[in-house]
């Protein structure tokens, strides 16, 4: 009886320790996962209003306000092109946008201010942001929503019809560029490579010196004189 009541009392502490364990583990485990996740988000770096400013200026046109609902948006032609205050070289960027009715604009990178440039497309390439149902921008490919612009097309039509919202992607690393649209990658280049100095030598750009030279730029969205909201705007370097 005594062997018995011993041999219950081992098995009782052993289960005991091994459970003890298996809580220490999880414990561990879920505390490594939150730090994982604290470290992914401080990674990202949001693009509030205050990250901005006009193009070749020091302050931020009060026609590019901000909302409970968006992080920024053109309400009328002459709020002017905007960057951002810090420059970015390799980069992930996220954002949504929506488009007014027959609107344009653009996302822009590796954008520089020098006196020789009058506006962002000088020296950025873009992603083109458009309603490609009303625009007549849209009759031209390599001109529609998603498109490295005038220079090639996107691989399918992932685009949401103009006053619904889009989410889109940018991502530049050493030259080599992706644009996503609504969760699939749409357009993927690199700069400098044959098939892209082909295409640049096709473009409007050909003959613009400064166009995709600089690797450290601002990030830009453009006035393009229609309505544009962005909302969840954010960038992470790689």
């Amino acid at each position: 009886m005594k062997k018995l009541l011993f041999t219950s009392y081992i098995f009782l502490l052993l289960a005991g320790l091994t459970a003890c364990s298996e809580e220490q583990n999880e414990e561990a485990t879920d505390t490594a996962a939150t730090q994982e996740e604290n470290t992914e988000s401080s990674d990202w770096l949001t693009l509030d209003r205050s990250a901005w400013r006009n193009y070749k200026a020091d302050t931020l046109s009060e026609l590019w306000v901000a909302g409970d609902t968006f992080s920024l948006h053109l309400t009328e032609r002459g709020g002017g092109d905007i960057i951002t205050k810090e420059k970015f070289e390799n980069f992930e960027l996220e954002l949504d946008w929506l488009i007014a009715e027959g609107g344009n604009s653009g996302v822009f990178f590796r954008v520089i201010e020098a006196d020789s440039l009058n506006a962002v497309y000088y020296s950025g390439p873009e992603m083109q942001v458009l309603d490609d149902e009303r625009h007549p921008d849209a009759k031209i490919v390599t001109h529609r929503a998603g498109d490295n612009y005038d220079l090639q097309s996107v691989s399918e039509e992932t685009v949401n019809p103009a006053g619904q919202w889009n989410s889109a992607k940018l991502v530049v690393n050493e030259g080599k560029v992706e644009h996503w649209l609504n969760g699939k990658k749409v357009i993927e280049y690199e700069i400098g490579s044959p098939e892209w100095q082909e295409q640049y030598n096709s473009s409007k750009f050909a003959e613009w010196s400064e166009y995709a030279k600089h690797a450290n730029g601002h990030i830009a969205l453009q006035d393009h004189g229609d309505k544009v909201w962005f909302k969840n705007v954010r960038i992470k370097r790689l």
